[in-house]
């Protein structure tokens, strides 16, 4: 039986914070909490020192919050686990939190090594191999400003790896907006639930690899917090993928209709086609303009061929009666006559529908079309923007994308890194597997082709969504450790999908 498909919920930092009290309120104990946070973040660090093979040696950077307590409690379980162990603190301790001088005493009498930094003569980091970065938590707004704002300069040029406790110095944790500058850490070890400050704006550029680590907090204030998104459940991703039967013939892997590219874009089609068919569709049909037959030369041999008159739906009407679904957009240009093509297909073909790229175009220059329900619509944030309306306020974007997969009916693939899916009335997922490699031309033809196999295949436009994003991000990882992230095309993200299937079907993924 499969699972529901929502992990971990993702949640404003404010909201963190109140059910931390509520527990507070009920008679935990903060000096616990941070006491079991100690623990936590001092074996991811040490993970950290053993999988990279650094020396034992590590520079904590304590603020005069709760965080550097975090921080401080980490150092004292790292010296007790022979690490050697500095402390720089910005601040004088008298003026820290009550928690954080009581760490600060135990951190000293283990033999901790605290200096206080007045300034840039003291940020030195000697003979350091990490930094744990305790400067400010997600409950920081603003600006990172003086003594701080060195601080967070002078670890970042240092390209030793950071890691950050809940969040990285100087990002916002809700918004992901950074006021001057905030740490870039290799990886963020976050604390009870990850914040949505994580994934929004400028916060993935600065997160690095997200490790989670436990308090303490009990299940039942976990379960009071209101999720402004999820991270999905990756045991109940893997139990979508459609079953390999013996028997079965290749009707049933799916008969997928694709109406793709132009004479000036054939690339498209081809990259969407070979897509669907390297992620288990049984039979891929394209539509294309007439003469084109030589600009498609070089299309797989599996891939059926088929040129029409784009104002005659005749042809795909006939195959619509016995396919799966359809996807339409790849390279199809934004000419009247591709227009008025999208236009009918989308009032007369009854197939579950994946629409992309310059479909996408004409549906935002004609908002007054009915979008058939059930459809998955892949936008970038370009062609998102152009389908919102445009008085939105930038900080409700999320919102407004999921009121509009509320108001269409219809799934939408907001692709980015990360990517986040809607679909009418559920939480949004959040998708963050892949690598800057994927930022090329072809990926998302890539993807639309992988969803569009999904959906061919049997599985509902939310799951498919979710596990075709989550294959393409895996390719791309996979793509990015054989080839650089430098040097990744869309077709190599075809050629590893057979590597992201192994790897997501037998192997649990890091």
């Amino acid at each position: 039986m499969i699972g529901v498909l929502e992990g971990l919920k993702v949640v404003a930092a404010a909201e963190m914070a109140k059910i931390e009290q509520a527990a507070y309120v009920d008679g935990a104990c903060e000096q616990s909490f941070m006491e079991n946070a100690g623990v936590a973040i001092a074996s991811v660090a040490e993970n950290f020192t053993d999988k990279n093979h650094l020396p034992k040696n590590i520079t904590l950077l304590v603020g005069k919050g709760n965080n550097g307590g975090d921080a401080l409690a980490a150092g004292v379980n790292l010296l007790k686990h022979g690490f050697k162990v500095a402390a720089l603190h910005l601040y004088l301790m008298e003026n820290c939190t009550p928690l954080c001088q009581i760490m600060y005493q135990k951190f000293c009498s283990l033999g901790g090594v605290a200096r206080h930094v007045a300034d840039e003569a003291f940020l030195q980091f000697d003979e350091s191999r990490i930094i744990l970065d305790g400067l400010v938590g997600t409950g920081f707004k603003g600006k990172a400003e003086g003594i701080l704002a060195l601080a967070i300069v002078c670890a970042n040029q240092s390209k030793l790896p950071i890691l950050a406790i809940d969040i990285p110095s100087g990002l916002n944790g809700t918004t992901g907006e950074v006021g001057t500058v905030a740490i870039h850490a290799t990886e963020t070890i976050f604390l009870g639930l990850p914040k949505s400050g994580f994934f929004l704006n400028e916060g993935w550029d600065h997160v690095g690899v997200l490790r989670y680590a436990s308090f303490g907090l009990e299940e039942k204030y976990i379960s009071q917090a209101k999720a402004i998104a999820y991270l999905p459940n990756e045991e109940t991703l893997r139990q979508l993928l459609p079953p390999i039967k013996r028997t079965r013939h290749k009707y049933e892997r799916g008969y997928l209709l694709a109406v793709a590219g132009s004479p000036s874009m054939p690339g498209a089609a081809l990259l969407s086609c070979d897509a669907a068919l390297h992620s288990g569709a049984g039979i891929v049909r394209l539509f294309h303009p007439m003469d084109m037959e030589v600009l498609l030369s070089c299309a797989p041999f599996e891939l059926i061929r088929q040129g029409w008159d784009q104002s005659d739906l005749q042809a795909i009407s006939h195959e619509a009666q016995r396919a799966n679904a359809m996807f339409i957009g790849p390279g199809i240009g934004r000419g009247k006559v591709a227009e008025q093509m999208v236009e009918k297909i989308l009032k007369q073909i009854d197939l579950p529908m994946v629409i992309d790229a310059d479909a996408l175009y004409f549906l935002a220059t004609n908002p007054h079309w009915k979008i058939p329900p059930g459809s998955v619509l892949t936008p970038h944030r370009g062609e998102m923007d152009r389908l919102l309306p445009k008085s939105l306020n930038k900080k409700d974007y999320l919102e407004f994308c999921q009121s509009f997969a509320d108001e269409k009916d219809v799934t939408i693939v907001l692709k980015g890194a990360p990517t986040f899916i809607f679909h009418p009335r559920k939480s949004p997922l959040i998708l963050t597997r892949g690598d800057p490699c994927m930022a090329t031309a072809g990926s998302g033809d890539v993807l639309t082709g992988i969803i569009a196999a999904m959906i061919a295949q049997g599985l509902d436009a939310r799951s498919a969504s979710a596990l075709a994003v989550y294959l393409h991000g895996i390719s791309g990882e996979v793509a990015a450790t054989a080839l650089t992230s430098y040097c990744v095309t869309s077709s190599d993200l075809i050629k590893f999908l057979p590597h992201a299937f192994q790897l997501f079907s037998y192997w649990s993924l890091d």
